[in-house]
């Protein structure tokens, strides 16, 4: 197929990729425990009707211990064509408070040219790009494909990584392309080359046996909330900067955004200050983060005046590439052990780690997906890093170093992923597929196998 043939099979086909989209990001498939597991198994029903539907010979969900099934489709490569592995996911974070979306989350809504709903960008959009990219085609792929797209990146992504250490050969690929972040803004195109790692854990404080009422016992009894805050404040300096030992800043060569882009993609409150020092491309992409993601203490609606006996939080940290996650997350618990006020009882649980992404400077690869996409957007791509996590992308590393890992996708910076309102916008998704169709041509070419 020509250039040209590609974009314009790429553009018929939009109609039935949005149908697509809004069929799939309908589907509630949270893979987070205490949510409802047959939407999860629905969202991978249809995720293998989708791969079937493109041509590809074999496709069949396959199991991933202690996961939710990951959907695998394979294509081989005629003779002489490399491999390319395309990977997305099919589950999505929780929707949180309905009230705080302008529309259902689970009921995508087309408003102004984007698609409105959880997981319409992250990761679904990373399934269709994938889809209509190989559509272009019909059956009649220029390189070997192999798919996989995963049930439970969202929560637990580590547990594909042992699938894949277990079973290298069934997606051993001379190219991966990873469609699970995006551009900083919409026509701007970018490839990702770093990604922070992630651990996280729950924290546990306890003082009293049961709570007792706060005004015979407040002022003596210890507060196991009141002590649970000042631990995690204790986290930050007054700039918002971390305190933890051994956590240093990094530094990013990149450009980031500016301070004005950032305040507006963010939603930062008029004269509410950024926090931490140094540029943002290095708070972002290349430094450790520390947040606090949930807390388990009563609402304010339904509060007694009682002293608590017990208090929890999630604390979440990104982990810069060249950070060990396992050691950061022993780092920080011991550190808030020590910041423990009144010889209060703590323990920790329900870790969870995922290792960061440095990529190289480029290749054969990097080099078919430029041209590519610079025909799709109109102009060439520039590095940039993501400060969010893909378990996975490390273990391929490990695995196949000769390969060459690609990330890009649809998912803008104004797409408010793992937020209220996320949205995809539907040309941005036209153009990532456009350029994923191009990039599997490209590389065919004599000139990307050295011929």
């Amino acid at each position: 197929m020509t250039p040209d043939q590609i974009e314009s099979a790429v553009a018929a086909s939009m109609p039935q990729a949005i149908e697509e989209l809004k069929r799939l990001a309908a589907i509630p498939s949270v893979a987070f425990p205490g949510h409802p597991e047959e939407p999860v198994f629905a969202a991978a029903a249809m995720t293998e009707e989708l791969l079937r539907s493109v041509g590809l010979p074999r496709v069949q969900q396959v199991p991933v211990e202690g996961s939710f099934p990951a959907v695998y489709g394979e294509a081989p490569a005629p003779p002489g064509a490399p491999t390319v592995l395309l990977y997305a996911h099919y589950d999505v974070q929780p929707a949180g408070d309905p009230a705080a979306w302008r529309t259902p989350p689970f009921e995508p809504t087309l408003i102004d040219g984007r698609l409105y709903g959880r997981g319409c960008a992250d990761d679904k959009s990373g399934i269709i790009s994938h889809i209509t990219a190989l559509r272009a085609f019909q059956g009649r792929f220029p390189v070997g494909i192999k798919v996989i797209i995963e049930g439970q990146e969202e929560y637990a992504g580590e547990r594909l990584e042992a699938f894949v250490e277990r079973n290298p050969e069934l997606l051993r690929a001379d190219a991966i392309v990873v469609a699970d972040t995006g551009n900083p803004r919409v026509g701007d195109p970018a490839v990702t080359t770093s990604l922070r790692g992630m651990a996280a854990f729950t924290i546990e404080v306890r003082t009293l046996r049961e709570a007792v009422h706060s005004g015979s016992f407040g002022g003596a009894a210890p507060d196991a909330l009141a002590a649970l805050m000042r631990m995690l404040t204790a986290l930050h300096d007054d700039n918002g900067d971390i305190r933890v030992p051994g956590l240093p800043r990094g530094s990013f060569l990149g450009q980031g955004p500016s301070e004005e882009e950032f305040r507006k993609t963010a939603g930062v409150l008029d004269g509410v200050s950024l926090v931490g020092a140094g540029s943002l491309a290095d708070r972002l992409w290349s430094s450790y983060a520390i947040t606090v993601t949930g807390l388990d203490v009563p609402t304010v609606s339904g509060a007694v005046n009682a002293v608590q006996p017990v208090a929890r939080a999630r604390v979440t940290v990104r982990v810069p590439p060249a950070g060990d996650p396992k050691t950061t997350v022993n780092t920080v618990a011991e550190f808030l052990r020590q910041m423990a006020p009144w010889g209060v009882q703590v323990t920790f649980g329900d870790f969870t780690v995922g290792s960061g992404f440095q990529a190289d400077s480029g290749g054969k690869a990097r080099s078919a997906l430029n041209r590519a996409m610079e025909r799709a957007f109109g102009r060439p791509p520039r590095d940039v890093g993501a400060g969010g996590s893909i378990p996975l992308v490390n273990t391929l590393l490990k695995q196949f170093p000769a390969a060459e890992i690609l990330l890009f996708g649809a998912e803008d910076e104004d797409a408010a992923i793992h937020a209220p309102n996320e949205r995809v916008d539907l040309e941005e998704l036209r153009r990532v597929a456009t350029a994923e169709a191009l990039f599997l041509r490209e590389l065919s070419l004599p000139s990307a196998l050295g011929v």
